[in-house]
């Protein structure tokens, strides 16, 4: 494991690597993990520098694409709070952490944490707020990553039954208002649901609870999967969408949310995500085609 700074793009960074890949994390503005780039191959997050959308009343919050940390819900003058200030860091065990100053208003302060604890493409990614302000606050930590179009997602359906005779309904799909079930970008199948990343124009976005807890991209001949806990005893926003998907011409969006808390004054929440890099993988949209190399890859 090798960690040191170096700049990716423009964007001043560190940059942690191992025989299998290397990540950077801006020190810039974010939290922001900016690039994952297995050996040999490109980097399979978006780069978009120039994207923007508005935060109202606070101006223009910046994608720049690759990994960031949010909370939800998603309400636009809280949620989209730009973070172009520049970040702190220190080293951890096999690794390294990112640090965001507070956000004014809010007093929340976010933090990734990376590891790479051998030399396999396999990472430990810890997401943190912490609350500097005097008062309680209710959210959920989003994890969310913008890998570049070209692709198809996966989002594994629940196929256990939620009773001995399966008479209950055991699955639960939510669509945003800008998802047409019409889209050709979208195919629902009985164990996996595809979002295809080919679009030309408009948006969509579907998710759903995931005790399953992975969810995956397959491009070109690699295959991206983020895991996730899921509690199904606690809450989640979006009615329960602890993975979601959101897609567009420039980006799609692998999504995993945490169960909503209320984090007290000096307290903070944590959300990990383990992400694993498999290549040499032949994907088609296919559930027995999946369903083979769910089994392969050990992923359940």
């Amino acid at each position: 494991m090798e960690y040191k700074k170096e700049k990716f793009n423009e964007y001043n960074c560190m940059r942690l690597s191992n025989r299998s890949l290397s990540l950077w994390a801006t020190l810039d503005f974010g939290p922001r993990v900016i690039a994952l780039i297995p050996q040999g191959s490109s980097n399979l997050f978006a780069e978009l520098p120039d994207a923007q959308i508005e935060c109202p009343g606070s101006g223009m919050y910046s994608l720049h694409g690759g990994h960031r940390l949010w909370y939800a819900p998603e309400i636009p003058p809280r949620t989209y709070l730009p973070d172009d200030d520049r970040l702190d860091s220190a080293e951890v065990e096999n690794g390294f952490k990112v640090i965001q100053q507070p956000e004014s208003g809010t007093c929340l302060r976010k933090s990734i944490t990376l590891r790479l604890p051998d030399e396999q493409p396999y990472v430990v990614i810890d997401h943190e707020i912490l609350n500097l302000g005097i008062e309680p606050q209710q959210l959920a930590p989003w994890a969310i990553t913008m890998v570049r179009p070209g692709g198809t997602a996966v989002l594994p359906q629940q196929t256990a039954f939620d009773e001995a005779y399966g008479c209950q309904p055991n699955r639960t799909i939510n669509l945003w208002p800008y998802t047409p079930l019409s889209s050709p970008y979208l195919t629902l199948s009985d164990r996996y649901i595809y979002v295809h990343a080919n679009m030309k124009e408009d948006k969509l976005k579907i998710g759903a609870p995931n005790p399953r807890g992975w969810i995956g991209y397959a491009i070109e001949n690699t295959f991206f999967v983020k895991l996730a806990g899921y509690d199904p005893q606690a809450f989640y926003y979006d009615r329960q969408s602890s993975s979601q998907f959101y897609c567009d011409p420039g980006a799609l969006e692998m999504e995993t949310l945490g169960a909503r808390v209320t984090i007290e004054a000096g307290e903070s929440v944590k959300h990990r995500e383990v992400w694993k890099v498999f290549q040499g993988i032949t994907f088609k949209p296919n559930d027995d085609v999946v369903d083979e190399i769910v089994k392969e890859l050990g992923l359940e």
